[in-house]
């Protein structure tokens, strides 16, 4: 499965218009990181990912089991993973970039 979606990946508008990588660069290739069982390469390409899965999960446990305070715990894993890609989407425009446009090396 993870050789399929190799194989069928889709290219990042953002990237290919203005050549800088958006909020979500890197999920994909951690997704196919995270099916083949390489979770160190996973989290390298795409840290939030992980506050994202966790999201996902416990709001569908809140969904099933309507938890007592599930609402506001959604309210903070949400705050966190929208922090994280915030810090991840910063972090490549200052530091991978700009090691990319200095060395020549492109993305």
């Amino acid at each position: 499965m993870s050789e399929w979606l190799e194989n069928h990946m889709l290219p990042c508008f953002y990237k290919q218009t203005f050549g800088l990588d958006c909020p979500g660069c890197g999920m994909q290739r951690a997704i196919i990181a995270l099916f083949k069982g390489d979770f160190t390469q996973s989290f390298e390409h795409y840290p939030p990912l992980l506050t994202l899965i966790i999201l996902f999960v416990f709001s569908t446990v809140h969904i099933l089991f309507d938890l007592k305070n599930g609402a506001s715990i959604i309210k903070w894993i949400f705050i966190i993973a929208s922090s994280s890609i915030f810090i991840n989407f910063v972090y490549k425009l200052i530091f991978v970039n700009d090691i990319c446009c200095a060395t020549g090396l492109g993305s």
